[in-house]
């Protein structure tokens, strides 16, 4: 990662937020500074590069479906339609929202986030973009398991998670395309990706359309859901969850009275990408797993032990 790109892409942010009108003075600084993305705010203006290796065409498809009025509600908006080079980086800019607070996870917004995922799988195929790409769910998680790789191959934990990988079929490690009934997904939902705008008053929405596109609704679900299968979301949180999503009417396989089947494949991928990371950053950080990291290596050993049943997700 080029980390000096930060203090050019605060500039940039300052530049766009004085050329809007009555600008906030407050709130100047680096929210990420990640090799998937540099974010930084500057008054109510935040300022997104994005990875070296983003695609062009893809980034300027998803921004449009941001940008569409039958999002509005749904998708945070950019404040400017295409990106902007900067250093050999793209560079969106949204307007500043509040994020959830991690000190009060009584109060995350569970039940926003499920209706917003069902408004965003039911976006009618003929309000999209032709042409959009697939959600990049699976290749993230294929992204993770390739970093344990070749980070901590022979680390304790390792063998359970690439075990647990291997269990799934090939459109859940991005080894094949995705065929199944397509919808509109976020492709990387977890309660991170929600701030409220106007920042401290305003609905929920969704933000980061990075992973955005065409795939199986189920992966939105998927790491709620296996946190909730590890034990390590309240079944009271994610029934508010999965409730809200069903009453606003999402895709049909997950409304179903027991939406398990469409679930669990996604579940099971999105269990092994989180300990994939959670390994490779406790060995960067030269430290043993935690808690909650012991847990989903511990689900991921449980995987290979009871492989699953692959009704819903197939190999193709």
């Amino acid at each position: 990662m080029t980390t000096s790109i930060a203090p050019a892409l605060q500039g940039t942010a300052h530049a766009t937020l004085h050329r809007d009108p009555a600008p906030c003075a407050c709130g100047v600084g680096v929210l990420a500074d990640r090799p998937d993305g540099t974010v930084v705010r500057h008054g109510d203006t935040v300022a997104k590069a994005h990875a070296p290796d983003t695609d062009p065409a893809e980034l300027a498809l998803r921004l449009a479906v941001a940008a569409d009025p039958a999002l509005t509600g749904v998708l945070l908006a950019p404040l400017r339609p295409a990106a902007a080079p900067l250093h050999g980086r793209l560079v969106t800019f949204w307007p500043h929202g509040t994020p959830v607070d991690p000190d009060h996870p009584e109060r995350a917004p569970w039940e926003a986030a499920g209706a917003l995922l069902a408004r965003l799988h039911t976006t009618p195929a003929g309000q999209l973009p032709p042409a959009l790409p697939p959600m990049r769910g699976p290749v993230k998680a294929a992204r993770a398991l390739a970093r344990l790789a070749a980070t901590a191959p022979d680390h304790p934990a390792a063998a359970a998670v690439t075990g647990a990988w291997r269990t799934l079929p090939p459109w859940a490690r991005a080894e094949s395309l995705y065929d199944h009934a397509r919808a509109l997904c976020h492709g990387d939902l977890h309660l991170g990706q929600l701030v409220r705008h106007p920042a401290g008053s305003g609905p929920w929405l969704l933000i980061d359309v990075d992973d955005l596109g065409l795939g199986d609704p189920a992966w939105d679900l998927a790491r709620p859901a296996a946190w909730f299968a590890c034990g390590l979301l309240a079944a009271d949180d994610w029934t508010r969850f999965l409730t809200a999503y069903q009453q606003a009417g999402g895709a049909p396989e997950l409304s179903a009275p027991d939406p398990w089947p469409a679930l669990d494949v996604p579940a099971r991928a999105l269990t092994a990408q989180t300990a994939a990371l959670a390994v490779t950053k406790a060995v960067e950080a030269g430290r043993a797993l935690d808690e909650v990291e012991e847990a989903v290596v511990d689900a991921c050993a449980r995987m290979v032990r009871v492989p699953p049943q692959l009704g819903h997700g197939a190999a193709k």
